[in-house]
């Protein structure tokens, strides 16, 4: 087994409750689980359910899928500032959305996976590449900006 936090397991990963790395609380909470980690790429699974806010009509909304995405960069950061930097959650907001290409939305049930790969990092600024999956088929693709609050 790997204990080293920067090179942790999927299974160390799938085992870590959302909730402390996130500042989002319920309904709001838009992904399920982080299955990858490494400082340049992050992904998390979700399964979309009738009941999320997002929903309309039987589908994960675009909004959604949005904020699935800026929620998989605060899971990044959370498991940065949780298990590496050993300190607690930071607020993170988006700053900008670009180049969204939307092709599809996830159905209730459906499981999604999204990954997000870190292009830069400067000025509590982060610009990352996302990208929503299901079953294999690219959904959304955008570059996506989070601005993160300093810690007071």
């Amino acid at each position: 087994m790997n204990n080293d936090p920067q090179q942790p397991t999927e299974q160390f990963l799938r085992g870590i409750d959302i909730h402390e790395l996130l500042p989002q609380q319920e309904p709001f909470v838009m992904i399920g689980s982080l299955t990858h980690f490494d400082m340049q790429r992050t992904t998390t699974e979700t399964v979309i359910s009738a009941d999320n806010i997002f929903v309309d009509d039987g589908r994960f909304s675009a909004t959604g899928l949005v904020e699935n995405i800026a929620q998989t960069c605060a899971a990044r950061i959370g498991y940065i500032n949780k298990y590496i930097h050993k300190k607690g959650i930071q607020l993170g907001f988006i700053g900008a959305v670009r180049k969204m290409t939307i092709e599809g939305l996830p159905k209730v049930g459906d499981t999604i996976e999204t990954e997000i790969e870190t292009v830069a990092e400067v000025f509590g600024m982060i610009l990352a590449k996302g990208v929503v999956r299901c079953g294999g088929q690219t959904l959304v693709s955008t570059d996506i900006k989070i601005a993160i609050k300093e810690e007071a």
